[in-house]
């Protein structure tokens, strides 16, 4: 074998182990992200309703950005698979809906905090205004990555402008 021959032989063998390579890892990845089976679903709402009574308060740069009746994304069936926290159903649900998504790493709670959905963020309501989340009605004492989902739980995550007191779940000032 020439060379040239002995190169040519060697970058088919390199081109086919990079191939099955790329394959396995793709197969891989397709079988660790599938979707769950039918049935496993979730509910997720994303509401600002509690911002239409406290427009007084809202910084007037985003009054465009509030819906008529509040409703960011009505309730939609979510896929839940195992391991699937509150955090993972509504990225899914705001990648789905298009809904613009923003949250930074709490290293120190090990969570993740959201910081805004569709534009608007903490304190553009006012001081004690924010983001907050619930499962089945309960409001969690922990983020929302550090809950995790079971199919048919219902997650909503609510606009807050006075520390959760508008939604039923706050601390009296």
């Amino acid at each position: 074998m020439t060379w040239g021959n002995k190169k040519n032989f060697l970058r088919r063998v390199l081109f086919t182990v990079t191939a099955v390579i790329v394959l396995l890892t793709a197969c891989h990845a397709k079988k660790a992200h599938a979707p769950a089976e039918t049935g496993n679903t979730c509910t997720v709402t994303i509401r600002c309703d509690t911002i239409l009574e406290n427009m007084e308060a809202l910084d007037p740069e985003k009054r465009d950005l509030i819906p008529a009746d509040g409703v960011i994304l009505p309730e939609t069936e979510v896929t839940v698979s195992d391991g699937d926290s509150a955090f993972d159903v509504l990225k899914r649900a705001c990648l789905a809906g298009r809904i613009h998504l923003e949250f930074s790493e709490a290293a120190f709670y090990d969570s993740v905090y959201i910081e805004g959905i569709a534009n608007i963020y903490e304190f553009d309501c006012g001081p004690l205004s924010g983001w907050m989340f619930c499962i089945n009605g309960e409001y969690k004492n922990y983020g929302c990555s550090a809950i995790l989902v079971s199919p048919g739980d219902r997650v909503d995550f609510n606009y807050t402008c006075d520390l959760g007191c508008d939604l039923g779940n706050g601390v009296s000032q």
